[in-house]
């Protein structure tokens, strides 16, 4: 069975006939490293510690994490006897400050795990040693462990926050994108690619294609709420990802089914609730250019069914609702 559109405006390109899936209706990148993630994707996130210090940057922080504190505290040493012991935990509290900044909880913990420890024994008496036998000392050093973990944890949070909004920014631009292409009247298969590329940026996919006919069997499936169904339960992709290996994305049209967006996820790759509302409003931009084409799915107060549709494109609606 052949899958065309009719009373097409002029002007207006169609896709082609064919069975099956359209060709080049698919992103499949063979050429990434084995997650899903596209090497070539842009982003518009700021540069990264992985970008500016190299592969290695988790390492660089670790080291500086335990080697920052005891070179601070060795190069106190000299006016260890003319500072206040709070003078020289306020330096170490520097050095932590500086790893807490990269965001990185467990370096940040780390960090002045080390500089209470280098306080302890490099800048209290007795020098040299562990043991403290002044009070005032142990208060500072304590509060030097304290200070240094709410900064630490503080720091973190403040990264993931960050993290989130770049994220948040990122997936209102492929929305954006797939928005402007559709309201520009462009033909339909450049929308539908734009989509595809923005899904699988979006949900970290390892292939994404559309298709016009019945899929089949699919046991998971995104519901027009942004929800994931599995066999009629609710799923939780925060925690758990996408599920199966295939999960169905309706595409809807003037209350019409109009096809399916057939994602491959990542596996354990999370993704959040927000991901897949930006990812079913990209399938209903979608919709709108494949209705529009079609003038019988345009007008939801036709009577009867598109001649050219499958067993699974049933109408969202009753034909005069």
């Amino acid at each position: 069975m052949k899958t065309r559109f009719r009373g097409v405006k002029k002007g207006k390109k169609t896709l082609p006939d064919g069975t099956g899936p359209w060709h080049g209706c698919r992103v499949a990148h063979s050429d990434n490293d084995g997650t899903g993630r596209d090497p070539l994707r842009k982003s518009t996130s700021r540069p990264s510690l992985a970008r500016t210090f190299g592969p290695h940057a988790g390492w660089w922080i670790a080291l500086a994490a335990v080697a920052g504190p005891i070179a601070m505290a060795l190069a106190l040493t000299p006016w260890r006897g003319h500072l206040d012991t709070g003078d020289n935990a306020l330096f170490l509290v520097l050095v932590i400050v500086a790893v807490a900044s990269t965001g990185r909880r467990l370096a940040a913990a780390a960090a002045a795990l080390t500089s209470a420890l280098a306080f302890d024994f490099f800048l209290t008496r007795p020098y040299n040693s562990f043991r403290i036998t002044s009070h005032q000392d142990l208060i500072t050093e304590l509060l030097l462990l304290v200070v240094g973990l709410a900064v630490g944890e503080l720091a973190a949070r403040g990264r993931t926050h960050r993290v989130a909004a770049t994220e948040r920014s990122d997936e209102l631009a492929l929305l954006h994108s797939v928005t402007e292409l559709a309201a520009s009247g462009q033909d339909a298969r450049v929308v539908i690619d734009a989509a595809l590329a923005g899904l699988q940026q979006l949900l970290d996919l390892r292939d994404c294609h559309f298709t016009r006919h019945d899929p089949g069997h699919i046991a998971a499936r995104i519901t027009p709420k942004g929800e994931l169904l599995v066999g009629g339960g609710s799923w939780t992709t925060e925690d758990l990802g996408l599920p199966t290996r295939r999960v169905d994305l309706p595409v809807r049209g003037n209350g019409w089914l109009l096809g399916h967006f057939l994602l491959t996820p990542t596996p354990g790759h999370r993704v959040a609730s927000g991901q897949l509302l930006v990812a079913v409003a990209i399938a209903d931009q979608v919709g709108s250019v494949l209705a529009a084409d079609d003038p019988i799915h345009a007008s939801p107060g036709s009577k009867g069914r598109n001649t050219d549709m499958t067993p699974n494109d049933q109408p969202l609606r009753g034909p005069n609702a």
